[in-house]
């Protein structure tokens, strides 16, 4: 198996562990929650959600229209009045809480199959990975441009 099928496959069953916690815990579907956390990591337009989750502008387009009518995201105007600004609201931080627990408590789930050790040098490989592939190919960008499903 190559490193990009090792990788898809660990993030598979990574995302099934996460689920089944979250499943316990909220009805939110995943991908969902995934948008919160990048509202709150600070990517403000749908463009830069879609880049980041690396769906279409229109589903992104749609899941924010929910995230908003439920309650969990704020819009308001951006400096650039084309843009929509996206912001979470506390009900929304209430369900953030419930996918950082989650991470957390799946870091500790990895633990029992690995060392700390091991862990510290699993991370300091992925970030190594991760800095080369940007300084070859560029980051992805957290802030996207606008376009016409950002208003």
């Amino acid at each position: 198996m190559t490193v990009p099928e090792q990788m898809a496959s660990l993030r598979r069953a990574i995302r099934r562990l996460l689920t089944e916690r979250l499943g316990e815990q909220t009805s939110r579907p995943f991908m969902q929650l995934l948008a919160l956390k990048s509202i709150a990591d600070g990517v403000r337009s749908q463009a830069a959600i879609a880049e980041r989750l690396l769906v279409d502008a229109p589903a992104v387009s749609r899941l924010v229209a929910r995230l908003e009518e439920d309650g969990l995201v704020k819009r308001s105007i951006a400096e650039d009045r084309r843009c929509a600004r996206l912001e979470l609201s506390p009900a929304g931080q209430t369900e953030l809480n419930l996918l950082s627990d989650a991470l957390r408590w799946t870091d500790g789930e990895l633990l029992r199959y690995l060392t700390a050790r091991e862990m510290a040098e699993f991370k300091r490989l992925m970030d190594k990975l991760l800095t080369g592939l940007i300084q070859a190919r560029g980051p992805v960008p957290l802030e996207g441009g606008c376009g016409a499903s950002d208003s």
